[in-house]
């Protein structure tokens, strides 16, 4: 068969024309990716042509629908998410942006909204304004358009970042003194989605009395026809330069000047740091942008190194991620793995990060580090190396080899459920807050996750105890004791209540009941509740299930200490969800 007829198959599978709603043009654009993979390289041009041709048709589709979306708005623990074009195009943008407008509004009457918010008036968030970002998606200047349209109709002042790092735009609302943030973004889900991210004036993520209410104004104003700060006349998609209140942000400057101003609380000297690596010939640093907005900015954050110091992979614009689920996972790092392999610099550091720079995993070229060590590792660092006092939070789900790290020294450990939102009442107390889904930030430095400031870290130990990561990873397990952490997810038709109503089956799994381990039967020492179901064994190793606050999955979450045990904790967790009708 030829191309020709292949991609014609394919179109006629999954596109209907003239008719939006009935095609499924991401289904169509995976098989198309699939082809181009596959293909020799003469031919993938013709492939390339017909995945453009359907993101013509999705533009399209962002552009003029109008109905109602395919599932209800809901901000959850990092913002919505949903399928563009069928979720996400102008309209829903442009509504969800008026719904946080009405948050400005309404706070004039509202202490507690005011005190979320930061803001104590309409017109105070008027003249701090708004930054605005976007990753790597595709429709992301289209879909920031719609929302700086309807911001500078309302007299907002806008910063526009363009494509920018999550960590980066979070900046530039501490840098700008903003109001608040629009990030159009999913961070790592697949191709297919779309996300609108919205952030305060602390530039951490927004409270759930601003969430819910976000999400509770959305749903209103998408089912009537006038909506609240969107005049009739409104166009949504008039360009950049003919709107008032608009500057140009340089979103990178903004997150230097930031992490410059805390040296004092963390002690990360910036720009020393790059000079060292700029002459030190020992160290290569190689990173896998996974095609996302962090490769606009990489060479640039560490000083615009030799190319043979820095080794960017996946860095071209590729909006399909070559077929790919962009996370920081080990089946992703290893083309990083490999690249290392065979560099002859004694000192290695790999990284993969996520679209939005949100999500950061390491590697030395031989053993992976995830977060769930690398937070505890630069809590370490922080603490002993640059003799900074204080307490480390991470998420519950996260390894608590950091909790063993601050018992042995005497510090708190700050343990709260899932969402970098929980972390609110210890910034800037806490020297270290992680999540063991690869999401870190420290003390002085913005309140959302950043993978900039992991990547910075992580040269900062290399250069500073001439070590490799795995070297000092292992230096701390045999000072402070071996974790093995774990996760994996399942994919559920059940939601909202029904979903909670299932997993509440869970709760027969109390204190002094036992799991089976593998041959063995370990008694639960202690159950934590927060956050899903967080079985603690009384050996120290745990399980713990909850449902996904972004996808229509239960995620589980392991850690023994044995590496054998791990998998057998796996096992243990699937069969709880399997006797509770959530896995067959």
């Amino acid at each position: 068969m030829s191309i020709a007829q292949e991609i014609l198959d394919i179109r006629s599978r999954y596109i209907v024309d003239n008719n939006h709603p009935a095609s499924q043009y991401f289904q169509a654009i995976k098989a198309l990716v699939q082809g181009r993979t596959n293909a020799v390289s003469t031919d993938r041009q013709s492939w390339q042509e017909a995945i453009d041709d359907i993101y013509r048709l999705i533009e399209d589709e962002i552009r003029t629908n109008t109905a109602m979306p395919l599932q209800p708005i809901k901000f959850g623990t990092s913002g919505w998410r949903g399928m563009l074009g069928k979720d996400l195009y102008i309209h829903s943008v442009a509504v969800v942006t008026a719904a946080i407008l009405s948050l400005y509004r309404d706070a004039e009457t509202s202490d507690d909204l005011r005190q979320a918010l930061g803001v104590n008036s309409f017109a105070e968030m008027q003249r701090r304004g708004c930054v605005v970002g976007f990753d790597n998606r595709f429709g992301g200047p289209v879909l920031a358009l719609a929302a700086v349209n309807i911001l500078s109709a309302n007299g907002v002042s806008v910063f526009y970042a363009g494509e920018a790092t999550t960590g980066a735009l979070s900046a530039s609302v501490l840098i700008r003194n903003a109001a608040f943030s629009i990030n159009l973004t999913p961070s790592h889900n697949p191709l297919e989605y779309g996300g609108f991210k919205y952030n305060a004036a602390d530039a951490g993520p927004a409270a759930p009395i601003l969430t819910d209410s976000i999400t509770r104004l959305s749903r209103e104003y998408i089912q009537t026809a006038t909506v609240p700060f969107i005049p009739k006349e409104l166009d949504l998609q008039t360009p950049l330069a003919d709107l008032p209140n608009l500057v140009l942000e340089d979103a990178l400057a903004s997150w230097q000047q930031l992490v410059r101003d805390g040296e004092g609380l963390h002690g990360l000297q910036y720009d020393r740091l790059l000079e060292d690596f700029v002459r030190n010939d020992d160290i290569v640093v190689c990173v896998d942008t996974v095609h996302g907005a962090s490769r606009r900015f990489i060479s640039r954050l560490l000083n615009n190194p030799p190319e043979e110091r820095l080794l960017l992979l996946r860095e071209d614009k590729d909006p399909t991620f070559g077929g790919i689920a962009p996370e920081p996972s080990s089946a992703n790092m290893q083309p990083t793995i490999r690249t290392l392999a065979s560099r002859k610099e004694p000192l290695k550091i790999g990284a993969i990060i996520d679209p939005d720079g949100d999500r950061i995993r390491f590697t030395d070229g031989e053993v992976e580090i995830s977060m769930n060590q690398f937070g505890a590792m630069a809590y370490h660092f922080l603490h002993e190396i640059k003799g900074k006092q204080g307490m480390v939070a991470k998420t519950v789900a996260s390894s608590n080899l950091a909790n063993a790290l601050a018992k042995q020294m005497q510090e708190e450990t700050f343990e709260p459920k899932v969402g970098f939102k929980e972390f609110k009442p210890v910034i800037n107390k806490a020297l270290v807050y992680f999540e063991e889904s690869d999401g870190i930030s420290i003390i002085g430095h913005t309140p959302e996750k950043d993978a900039f400031i992991g990547l910075i870290l992580a040269i900062d130990m290399v250069q500073s105890l001439k070590k490799s990561l795995g070297a000092y990873l292992e230096e701390i397990e045999t000072t402070y004791g071996h974790y093995y952490p774990d996760r994996d997810s399942v994919t559920v038709s059940a939601q909202g209540e029904a979903l909670l109503q299932t997993l509440s089956r869970l709760e027969a799994y109390g204190p002094g009941t036992t799991v089976q381990v593998g041959d063995m039967h370990k008694r639960i020492a202690e159950v934590i509740a927060i956050d899903g179901r967080k079985m603690i064994l009384e050996d120290g190793s745990w399980l713990m299930i909850r449902p996904s606050g972004t996808e229509p999955k239960v995620r589980f979450y392991v850690e023994a200490r044995t590496p054998e045990e791990t998998s057998l904790l796996v096992k243990s967790a699937k069969s709880m969800l399997a006797e509770i009708g959530l896995l067959a």
